[in-house]
C-alpha cells in the first residue's frame, strides 16, 4: 500500500465513529517543527490517539529493546508524544486508543510490558482469534474513575488485539480498568478535563455496543466545551 514511499494510513471506523457521533474529523500531517505542531492544535478542540501496528522504541522510556517486534517511525513517534504533551498543557481533551494509550502513558513519564507474554506471569491471550468486532473479554472499571463515569458501568466486555501494555503507570496518571490477568486496560487523568486512554479499539464496536459509542461521544462533549 503506497509501496516504498511512505504513506498515510488510517482504518475508515476511526474517522466514521467521530463523524456519525456528530464530529468533524481531520488527520493531522506528522509536520516535524514544534511551531507547525502548535498550530495544528490551535486549529482542533480535542485530539484522538489511534492505534499502531508499530511499536514504540523502548528507549523512549529508558529501555533496551528485548523482543523480537516492529517499531513505528522515529518521526511518527515524536509527533504524537509532543502532541500528548502538548494537548496536556492546553487541557485539550484527549481519547488515546490501544497503541495510543501507550504512547499516553510514555508521554508522561511511564512504562510499557514489551512483550506480555514474555513478562506478565499468567497472562491471558490478548491477541482475540476472531473478528475485532466480537468482544473477547471482560475489564473491570475503577469506582469513581473518568471511565466509570462515561461508560456508567463497573465491567465493560472488550475485543482485544495487543502484545504490550502499561507496566508503570505514568506519575500524574491513574490506572481505571483492568483485565481478569491484571494487565492494564485504561489510563486517564484526574487534574485534566477530558484526558483518558484504553487499550482495547471501540472504533470496532461503537456501533452495536452502547458503553464504547460513549467514549467517542464523551470526547466530543469535552471538544465541544473546547470551542464553547
Amino acid at each position: 500500500m503506497g509501496g516504498p514511499e511512505p504513506t498515510y494510513f488510517l482504518r475508515a471506523r476511526y474517522i466514521r465513529a467521530v463523524e456519525e457521533l456528530g464530529g468533524i474529523p481531520l488527520i493531522l500531517p506528522l509536520v516535524a517543527d514544534s511551531a507547525a505542531r502548535r498550530r495544528l492544535l490551535d486549529g482542533v478542540d480535542g485530539l484522538l490517539l489511534t492505534g499502531s501496528g508499530p511499536d514504540l522504541p523502548p528507549r523512549l522510556y529508558g529501555e533496551k529493546k528485548r523482543y523480537k517486534f516492529p517499531m513505528v517511525s522515529e518521526r511518527r513517534a515524536d509527533f504524537e508524544l509532543e502532541m500528548v504533551r502538548q494537548a496536556r498543557g492546553r487541557d485539550l481533551p484527549l481519547l488515546g486508543i490501544c497503541g495510543g494509550m501507550q504512547t499516553v502513558n510514555v508521554a508522561c513519564g511511564g512504562s510499557l510490558f514489551q512483550d506480555i507474554s514474555a513478562q506478565v506471569p499468567s497472562a491471558m491471550d490478548h491477541r482475540q482469534k476472531v473478528k475485532a468486532i466480537h468482544v473477547s473479554h471482560a475489564v473491570t472499571v475503577a469506582p469513581k474513575s473518568l471511565l466509570r463515569r462515561v461508560v456508567a458501568s463497573g465491567t465493560v466486555m472488550v475485543n482485544s488485539s495487543h502484545h504490550q501494555s502499561v507496566k508503570r503507570v505514568a506519575p500524574s496518571l491513574m490506572a481505571s480498568a483492568r483485565a481478569p490477568d491484571g494487565v492494564i486496560e485504561a489510563i486517564e487523568s484526574s487534574s485534566h478535563r477530558f484526558l483518558l486512554a484504553v487499550q482495547w479499539h471501540p472504533e470496532f464496536l461503537f456501533e452495536r455496543h452502547i458503553a464504547h459509542r460513549r467514549l467517542f461521544e464523551a470526547l466530543l462533549r469535552a471538544a465541544r466545551r473546547t470551542r464553547a
